[in-house]
Parts: C-alpha cells; sequence; structure tokens
C-alpha cells in the first residue's frame, strides 16, 4: 500500500470521527457550575424576562440553524406557562456575546426566573432537550 493511500485512509478516518463527535455535542445542553453562575438582566434583552425561566437564543442572519431553533423554541414557549422566548442578533449585542463567551450561533441559554444562566446549548437543540433543561431551571430556587 502507497503512502498516498495510507495518508487518505488517515484523513477519511479523521473526518468521521471529527463528524461524529460533533454531531454528539451539537445542539445538547451543559450545566453551569453552582460557582460560575452569571446573570442577564431584562435590561440587556429589551425586555422581560420570563416569569419561571427564559429560553435567550443568540442568532446570526445567515445562520440556517438558528431557523430551526427559532421554531423550536417558539412552540416550547407556547407548551410552558411562565416561559419566554428571546432571540437576539450576534451581531448587534457584541458585548453580552463577549461576556457571555458565546462562540458560535445558534447557541441557547436557558435562564431561571432570576436571569441567571442555568443550561447552554451550542447548535440546534432538540424539543425533548429544551424541556428538560427548562425543567432544571424551573426547579432553582431563587437566589
Amino acid at each position: 500500500m502507497s503512502l498516498g493511500l495510507w495518508v487518505l485512509a488517515g484523513a477519511v478516518a479523521a473526518g468521521v470521527v471529527l463528524s461524529a463527535l460533533k454531531a454528539w455535542v451539537d445542539g445538547r445542553f451543559r450545566g453551569k457550575s453552582e460557582d460560575d453562575v452569571e446573570r442577564v438582566t431584562a435590561a440587556e434583552l429589551g425586555g422581560e424576562l420570563g416569569e419561571r425561566a427564559t429560553l435567550l437564543q443568540f442568532s446570526s442572519a445567515f445562520c440556517a440553524p438558528c431557523r430551526a431553533t427559532r421554531r423550536t423554541l417558539a412552540e416550547v414557549e407556547t407548551m410552558v406557562d411562565g416561559v419566554r422566548h428571546v432571540e437576539l442578533d450576534a451581531e448587534s449585542h457584541l458585548e453580552l456575546v463577549r461576556r457571555l463567551d458565546i462562540l458560535r450561533t445558534p447557541t441557547t441559554l436557558v435562564l431561571d426566573g432570576t436571569g441567571a444562566v442555568v443550561k447552554r446549548a451550542s447548535g440546534a437543540p432538540r424539543k425533548p432537550d429544551v424541556i428538560a433543561a427548562l425543567a432544571v431551571a424551573m426547579d432553582r430556587q431563587p437566589s
């Protein structure tokens, strides 16, 4: 077997592994440690926080997964009382994007009733994952 074929096989294997890893991680909610709590205020959102929780979505103009995320989060908002979905354009809110370490769009943050970031997901989340993350946020007692 020639060196070229070995390089090609290695590149294909690396591509498969990286694709599987991205598919496994994309859209999954990760928790925040209790010591690393960030808060988002109503003023930063340009409106009120949800009574029980807020789904904060960072999007960009030409992001196809952002549209799917918008539909999913809007549907969950109608299903769960006291939950508000807010979508912000990442380019228009660069200071907040930097402070919250938003690296790609869509990124969804689940905030509790006080605006504390409880969970976050990069990529388009699935509806059951959003509902599970909301349950965690709504179970948290306000500080």
